[in-house]
């Protein structure tokens, strides 16, 4: 402008804004209200694809949650699950301990009862002894006797 400005200024001052009317036209109504409307499209083509990707954006966003919602459901219920099984890991160790512990309670009282039944072998063994030895003095007393029977019937008739 300043090209044409110059160029003006040496022709006179009212002729430069003459030519500064001719030269810069009046756009008609309607192709100033297109070109407005072309600015405004393009913004609002922008504005409907950015909503277009916050809506995508929080439908990713809802869907991680729904996502995450559902690992916290099933991480909760496994841990209930192992928990339980713990528990019932615990009850059984418990059971192995008293069933080890009764185990041992027998052992020992079988021990015992072996025990005793060897005293009581020993005594059974000991009282046949004894018995048979009662036996023997019977047997050898009996013996006497009837020689001492058998020696006074031959001496009485004498």
């Amino acid at each position: 402008m300043t090209g044409f400005l110059g160029s003006s200024e040496e022709e006179g001052g009212e002729m430069v804004e003459e030519r500064q009317a001719e030269s810069m036209p009046e756009p008609p109504q309607e192709m100033e209200q297109s070109e407005s409307d072309i600015g405004i499209s393009s913004l609002m083509n922008k504005r409907a694809k950015l909503e277009e990707a916050i809506d995508y954006v929080g439908g990713l966003i809802a869907n991680l949650k729904e996502k995450r919602t559902n690992l916290e459901k099933e991480i909760e219920e496994e841990s209930v699950d192992i928990k339980n099984l713990k528990e019932k890991l615990m009850k059984v160790s418990d059971y192995i301990d008293e069933e080890t512990q009764g185990i041992q309670h027998l052992t020992q009282k079988r021990n015992a009862v072996e025990n005793e039944a060897d005293e009581v072998g020993s005594l059974i063994s000991s009282m046949r002894e004894k018995l048979s030895g009662i036996d023997k003095i019977v047997e050898d007393e009996g013996k006497r006797i009837t020689t001492f029977k058998e020696s006074r019937d031959k001496s009485a008739g004498f």
